[in-house]
């Protein structure tokens, strides 16, 4: 009998789902390495890794010390990635990160030398602390994966993943980051002090060694281009479309609101559902992935209106407010 005739043929669902199951199960293996050395904090570190696999970056907000850095280190070291980290300060300029032409005598000739934002992933330390210029040297990398030194464009690294920090206290000597570029960040997330039993966990995996040391390289760069190519082939129902569209237009009609979520914010959610259904093992999105995902997508794109910030509103508790009150659709086994 010809080997056509006794094979098993897979439908184009079958493989995706098989694709999407080998995937999540290897972003499983780069959670268990993160947790490692990030105890207690696993929704945040889920959170990150859906927006990395969504193709977004990451702003975490939060004070000093709770593990911002070290959580781009141990994600650095689980896949592979090329790591660099820029300090800022006021007197970092934008040739620090994108680099800069010379005339090199030897060759007679401008040469390029390299910025720091030339790597996989990106740690831009304390983002609000240099100069709105130095910032904006980031949008076009952010947006488009290049940067342009001299009229000269140059593709970064792929995958290539900002996470940026900023330290929501102290706000002297800080430049706010513009509306344009926070909505360039997929989510923003904040990671919060561990509770008490985290804590000491953390304090005695210190007392012997460095838990850096233990993170164990488990995916490469191809892999992690796998995954999120699978996860871009997820399944989305127009309901849910549907559903993430009178997300959006509720954000822009309420009445605590000034400014709601742009299309480039509605984009963000499809692609941070999808990523989320992809890392749940499924080929399709429930309107819970979409719940999951829509207050650390959404709120940072929110601007309030002046009586709401007189109020002193919670930017958070009004995205939670509109997920509330846009009912869910209904989706039946398998997405359909």
């Amino acid at each position: 009998m010809a080997l056509e005739n006794t094979a098993r043929v897979l439908t184009g669902a079958q493989q995706n789902a098989m694709q999407g199951e080998a995937g999540s199960n290897a972003m499983s293996r780069v959670e268990a390495e993160i947790k490692k050395v990030i105890v207690g904090k696993d929704e945040v570190i889920r959170k990150v890794l859906t927006a990395i696999v969504a193709g977004g970056h990451i702003l975490l907000e939060d004070v000093p010390g709770v593990g911002k850095t070290t959580l781009a280190v141990a994600i650095s070291k689980a896949m592979n990635l090329d790591y660099k980290r820029t300090q800022f300060t006021p007197d970092i300029m934008p040739s620090d990160v994108v680099g800069f032409c010379m005339y090199d005598k030897e060759e007679k000739q401008k040469v390029y030398v390299p910025g720091s934002i030339l790597c996989n992933l990106y740690l831009a330390d304390e983002i609000n602390r240099t100069s709105s210029k130095t910032q904006s040297a980031l949008l076009e990398a952010m947006e488009e994966g290049n940067i342009t030194v001299e009229g000269e464009t140059r593709a970064l690294p792929n995958p290539f993943i900002v996470i940026a920090t900023q330290n929501p206290v102290g706000a002297a000597g800080t430049q706010m980051l513009p509306d344009s570029q926070l909505d360039r960040f997929m989510v923003r997330l904040s990671v919060g002090y561990p509770q008490a039993e985290s804590e000491i966990a953390m304090m005695k995996a210190r007392s012997a060694s460095d838990p850096l040391e233990n993170v164990a390289c488990v995916m490469t760069k191809e892999g992690l281009l796998a995954c999120r190519d699978a996860a871009e082939g997820v399944f989305v129902h127009d309901s849910i479309y549907r559903y993430i569209t009178e997300l959006v237009n509720r954000t822009r009609n309420h009445s605590m609101i000034a400014l709601g979520v742009s299309p480039r914010g509605s984009l963000a959610i499809v692609a941070m559902a999808k990523a989320q259904a992809f890392l749940s093992g499924r080929n399709y999105v429930l309107p819970e992935d979409v719940a999951d995902i829509f207050i650390s997508t959404a709120s940072h794109r929110l601007i309030l209106t002046a009586s709401a910030r007189a109020q002193k509103a919670e930017v958070a508790h009004i995205a939670l407010d509109v997920l509330r009150s846009v009912p869910s659709p209904r989706i039946s086994a398998g997405g359909r």
